[in-house]
């Protein structure tokens, strides 16, 4: 059995999304030479909510992508029958060089996607900057990896799973922590 706690409702996430639109434009003096590039899916999702408030706040579009980084992990071993790695999916139309690439995720735990995300924008080529956005930083990190944009901390245990819900995937929009019990 497993019990759920409400992290975040949808005006909560909203606000998250707005303060962190607000920081990536401070921190870059505007959005020239940024490109948001979401981690699918979830992170994908909040990453064009963000390029919405950007558009918004900036009165311009910034660029955007989405990356699949499924064959960066290094925890699982995906191979076709020929045992040939699949082809992962990038979708960037934007050359990543001299760029400065903004990953957004939606929850930051062991940092181990991030790495991956990290291997898979270096294959495109050579940003100025690499920086992190993400939803909910949980903590538990196997990597030096920091986040340099955070909606929200939440402390958890190992034994507990956030759960990121978004209205375009899932039908709702919030964040929830399931804690097994006996």
């Amino acid at each position: 059995m497993t019990e759920k706690a409400e992290i975040l409702d949808e005006q909560a996430i909203a606000r998250a999304v707005t303060r962190i639109a607000h920081e990536i434009i401070e921190k870059n003096r505007g959005i020239d030479h940024c490109i948001l590039v979401g981690i699918k899916t979830r992170g994908a999702i909040l990453a064009n909510r963000l390029a919405d408030k950007i558009e918004l706040i900036e009165g311009k579009p910034i660029k955007t992508g989405e990356l699949d980084i499924t064959l960066y992990r290094d925890d699982l071993q995906l191979k076709n029958q020929q045992g040939e790695a699949f082809v992962q999916q990038v979708d960037i139309e934007h050359d990543v060089a001299n760029q400065k690439v903004i990953l957004v995720d939606d929850v930051l735990y062991t940092g181990r996607t991030v790495r991956a995300a990290l291997d898979a924008i270096m294959d495109l080529g050579r940003p100025s900057s690499i920086q992190l956005a993400v939803l909910v930083d949980r903590g538990h990190r196997e990597l030096p990896i920091r986040p340099d944009f955070v909606g929200k901390n939440i402390p958890t245990s190992n034994e507990e799973r956030v759960v990121v819900s978004v209205i375009e995937k899932d039908g709702t929009d919030g964040v929830t922590i399931h804690t097994r019990t006996l």
